[in-house]
């Protein structure tokens, strides 16, 4: 493969809901200009997009795949990302690296949730897009009413490029309105066009012309003075109006069928920005102020790192944009995040896993490097006296989580380097200690995101055992009470003696914990006091009532004894320990359970199934919203009952729910629930 100059490359990112057949139009892209000899099958697992094992055995897209696909003497770098909704921060940050957005419908489903969410990205990133309705060989479609829908779903203009041509109901090629030709089947060959579409197409292209006008001063201009455009001046429209977002151009296709695929590669190739044409160009961040990043080989060297996989024989690959400036391979440039040096071995441009080696690669260019040390994703890499980053990206919390626990001892090790380095390759997955149930909880957007995760760990050499995360309840006191306790212990050595007095307190939400010393008269040393602070604090990380930490209390110790010859520090740690317990007990304590925000959006037809869903799991709505065939609803709900939600959702959706969930507050259990979590946890301590 040739090094390919700016100008002659085109980004573009297929973004979908899961099932629109992206992998698929992406496979008869690559077949229709000569890349492979043969089609291959998503569901046989013989794509050249989904080549991962895992992917395979599921059927559908887990991570961005790379694929260059030549024509027209341009490079298409095609991002085919996962529809998947648990895999979306794949999609967002392909989407950051990309000049146009490739909205691909399966047109038998029209506009999903999917399709919504990955719109919103693009809006953030002031991405140009476009539309393909697929799946056009599918029986009774209605492509208008699709086309109807987008108008209503999005706030957009949308402008067909196309007509589909039907024959005997069965989606046979396209009419291209930019050169009133036809297109049948698989040829890219021009043909008149069938003259039971002749008025229709001239419909669509008076819409066409006039969209294209609109986009540009001189050729509106033109068009009121002539009421025409040539050929090429509304293609010059067209750019324009995908530039400035004007307008959303409209094709068809069915990528498994190969059908209207060749007529898509060549309206992408002519419609899609260059890199050094992007309407909004990247920012970066130099010397604490905001830059912006024109793709130009002159410019200084940012090459931003969008993705990162780890093989357990490839080792790391690095996939990333060259934002700015010349990438040269055998080189060595520095990672401005970590503040290291890193060795660029080739430079890979991948088709899926085909990776072809070049030597350069020019500003806007996309690819990938092995092997890096340092480097992760996000990371940006440049010369060492020049630095410049990008900042971070938002991405929503993670909303699905599990407990993890080495398999053998020998896993033990290499858990947390392993997910740690999974984390750093994907910023939507996250790992922790929690301190409240003291255990490791990896948490991502689902279960099939945390499940990937997990066999790709083991592939890394960590086997790991899941389970459902104790939910992390806290303890705290409802009352004041006071008590008291003596440590005394008479050994054949020296004893020990100490009696403390104490007070417990509630205190307002978020307050913490609050010690005080209230003894006058020197019933115990000041000496003291710090141990027998400590022995509370110690209490207060285990639980009292059933073991969770305790939290908003305030201790005060107001009196005691001692014993010249007896007490010691570790009398009055105990003492203190003991004592608090008591006290606590005696303060009406409770537990404190967490509630989250939840935010659905599902088919107008579920919304019923949701609300008396959550009424079941102790939540309450606070409100809904609506769009077009869509209704939103908004709720707290106990995290307890919430934690699987996402294959209930699915279950009863048909997988077309989506949701965020963030943490909100703290508040009291129900006393039969609290009874029963505490009874649980004694069983637990005594077994």
């Amino acid at each position: 493969m040739k090094v390919y100059p700016t100008k002659s490359l085109r980004n573009i990112a297929l973004m979908s809901h899961q099932g629109a057949g992206k992998t698929s139009l992406v496979e008869a892209m690559l077949f229709n200009t000569g890349a492979i000899n043969r089609l291959g099958d998503v569901q046989e697992g013989s794509t050249v997009a989904d080549f991962d094992e895992e992917e395979i055995r599921r059927g559908l897209s887990l991570s961005t795949a790379l694929v260059a696909v030549e024509t027209h003497d341009l490079k298409l770098n095609i991002l085919d990302t996962p529809g998947y909704v648990d895999f979306q921060g794949e999609v967002k940050n392909a989407l950051r690296i990309s000049d146009l957005a490739l909205l691909v419908i399966d047109v038998s489903s029209g506009v999903e949730v999917g399709s919504e969410l990955y719109w919103s990205y693009a809006d953030e990133f002031n991405l140009p897009r476009a539309v393909v309705i697929n799946k056009m060989d599918r029986e009774n479609i209605q492509p208008d009413a699709v086309l109807q829908q987008l108008g209503e779903i999005f706030d957009a203009r949308f402008v067909r490029l196309q007509l589909p041509i039907m024959e005997a109901g069965n989606f046979a090629g396209v009419v291209d309105l930019l050169s009133m030709k036809a297109f049948i089947g698989a040829e890219s060959k021009p043909q008149d066009i069938p003259a039971a579409l002749a008025d229709q197409a001239e419909e669509a292209r008076f819409e066409l012309v006039e969209a294209a006008a609109e986009s540009d001063d001189t050729l509106l201009e033109k068009y009121f003075d002539t009421g025409e455009l040539t050929d090429e001046e509304v293609l010059q429209g067209v750019i324009a109006g995908v530039k400035t977002q004007s307008f959303v151009p409209v094709m068809y296709s069915a990528g498994k069928a190969n059908v209207g695929v060749s007529a898509l590669v060549d309206l992408l190739a002519r419609i899609s920005p260059a890199p050094d044409e992007r309407p909004v160009a990247i920012k970066g961040e130099q010397n604490g102020e905001e830059i912006e990043l024109p793709a130009a080989d002159g410019g200084p060297l940012v090459v931003y790192v969008f993705k990162t996989t780890a093989d357990p024989f490839v080792g790391r690959l690095t996939y990333f944009r060259v934002v700015s400036g010349t990438l040269k391979a055998d080189s060595r440039y520095f990672n401005h995040n970590k503040g290291e040096e890193e060795r660029v071995g080739s430079l890979l441009v991948l088709r899926g896993k085909e990776q072809i080696t070049l030597d350069t690669m020019h500003a806007g260019d996309v690819g990938a490097v092995a092997k890096l040390n340092h480097t992760v994703t996000g990371d940006t890499l440049g010369d060492k006296g020049k630095a410049v980053t990008l900042p971070e990206l938002e991405f929503p919390q993670p909303i699905y989580g599990v407990a993890v626990t080495p398999a053998t001892q020998a896993d033990s090790a290499k858990m947390g380097p392993t997910l740690t380095r999974l984390c750093d390759e994907d910023p939507t997955l996250v790992w922790r200690q929690d301190p409240a149930t003291r255990e490791a909880v990896l948490e991502g957007m689902g279960d099939v995101h945390v499940d990937v995760a997990i066999k790709r760990a083991a592939q890394l050499g960590a086997n790991l055992e899941t389970a459902i995360p104790k939910v992390p309840y806290k303890e705290t006191v409802t009352k004041t009470f006071a008590t008291q306790y003596r440590h005394k212990k008479q050994s054949g050595g020296a004893g020990q003696f100490a009696e403390v007095h104490l007070r417990v307190e509630p205190l307002e939400t978020g307050a913490g914990f609050e010690f005080a010393n209230e003894v006058f008269g020197g019933a115990i040393s000041g000496s003291y006091i710090p141990s027998i602070e400590k022995g509370i604090k110690g209490v207060m990380q285990t639980g009292v009532i059933a073991g969770y930490p305790v939290v908003d209390v305030k201790a005060v110790v107001f009196d005691g004894k001692e014993h010249p010859v007896d007490s010691k520090d570790i009398a009055f740690q105990i003492a203190g320990r003991e004592v608090f317990k008591l006290a606590f007990k005696g303060a009406s304590p409770v537990l404190l359970e967490p509630i989250v925000n939840i935010h659905i959006t599902v088919p107008d037809s579920n919304m019923g199934d949701v609300i008396g869903d959550l009424s079941s799991r102790r939540g309450q709505v606070q409100g809904t919203d609506s769009l077009v065939g869509k209704a939103i609803v908004h709720a707290t709900v106990p995290l307890a009952e919430v934690q699987r939600y996402s294959n209930d959702l699915r279950s009863f959706t048909q997988g077309r729910g989506v949701y965020t969930m963030e943490l909100s507050h703290f508040q009291p259990v129900p006393s039969h629930i609290a009874e029963e979590i505490i009874a649980k946890s004694q069983k637990e301590e005594e077994e």
